[in-house]
């Protein structure tokens, strides 16, 4: 068969998950696994464009279509939506979202097969809307998206991100960290979180912070979006006595870039701990509401505390009592970062 003829009829598959930052993260060793095991399948994905960043100059993607925040409501968004799929002429198309809205996206396809979840992580009408339905018995959410492809025939592939670094990324980090004077090394403290229920307080951070520059000698760069977390930022490096910077805002990938670098990563269950955790930086996430069986960073280089926890829809969660994460300790995240930092070979400054 001639290259051409097989292209033709290599497998076109569509992967939707619209958002958010940590769970496109967790949707990306699906991309790489079907770029593993079908070399020569059309892959696409569909995002919307807060998270379309991470994505954007991936090796495994052929085509990336990035939709605006609430393009459902819009039927010109839609209708476009649907001509530019239909025209990719899908067979198949894999919903790691579970939502209706998710499930939408892979029906405008016109793909005959659409698989998603059977269990409880198909919420809404994609249990309807898509038509082969898997019951996943992982236990960490990525685990679970890879279950996805096993109607593929893919089975337990290897775990890979392979997130991209810009040479004006690699660039940036590094005038950063020059700026910044932390050419030693040094840890990176997130204080923000999607939800009020994941916060950790912000004089917490800055006694974690206080603690790695006396003890580990180990400075921290705090890293922020928005003007909230802004002035959560400059609270922790006023309590942090001279051991913790500001960063300047940064873009994902060059808050990817900036990860990639540091010894030790601190934050709660969002965005950026998942980014950490998948360019290979250690990291200490801090949970609560969610399960950090389910949701913390994956892989053994890394360290889930969590003393609390709560059982019932995300609703809910949302709005749980601080109490949850509250019951996780300075003195813990701070022993627990300093055996991260002795296993990886770091050592205090004299």
């Amino acid at each position: 068969m001639s290259e051409i003829a097989n292209r033709q009829s290599a497998p076109r598959i569509l992967i939707v998950r619209l958002s958010a930052v940590g769970d496109v993260i967790h949707g990306l060793p699906v991309l790489n696994a079907l770029r593993g095991a079908l070399p020569d399948a059309f892959l696409a994905w569909v995002v919307e464009d807060r998270a379309a960043a991470l994505l954007r100059g991936h090796a495994a993607i052929d085509e990336l279509i990035v939709v605006p925040r609430g393009f459902l409501k819009s039927p010109r968004r839609i209708w476009e939506l649907r001509r530019r799929l239909r025209g990719l002429r899908f067979d198949t198309t894999i919903d790691l979202q579970g939502l209706a809205k998710s499930a939408v996206v892979a029906r405008l396809s016109g793909a005959p097969r659409r698989i998603g979840f059977g269990d409880e992580k198909g919420r809404e009408l994609s249990g309807w809307l898509n038509n082969d339905l898997v019951r996943t018995r992982a236990a960490h959410i990525i685990d679970c998206n890879l279950e996805l492809l096993r109607p593929l025939g893919i089975e337990r592939p290897p775990v890979r991100f392979e997130i991209p670094e810009s040479a004006a990324d690699a660039a940036a980090a590094a005038e950063i960290v020059c700026q910044q004077r932390l050419e030693g090394g040094f840890g990176i403290i997130n204080p923000g979180a999607g939800w009020p229920s994941k916060l950790w307080p912000a004089p917490r951070f800055a006694a974690v912070a206080e603690y790695l520059g006396r003890v580990e000698r180990l400075p921290t760069l705090v890293v922020w979006a928005g003007e909230r977390e802004k002035g959560w930022a400059r609270q922790i490096v006023a309590g942090g006595e001279g051991y913790a910077r500001e960063a300047p805002r940064t873009s994902l990938t060059e808050l990817a870039a900036l990860c990639r670098r540091a010894r030790v990563f601190v934050g709660s269950d969002t965005g950026p701990l998942h980014l950490a955790a998948a360019v290979g930086t250690a990291c200490v996430g801090m949970y609560g509401p969610m399960p950090a069986q389910r949701n913390g960073p994956y892989g053994p280089q890394h360290v889930a505390l969590q003393e609390a926890t709560f059982q019932g829809p995300s609703r809910q969660r949302k709005k749980v009592s601080a109490a949850l994460m509250e019951a996780i300790s300075v003195e813990l995240v701070c022993q627990t970062c300093s055996r991260i930092l002795r296993r990886d070979g770091w050592h205090a400054a004299a």
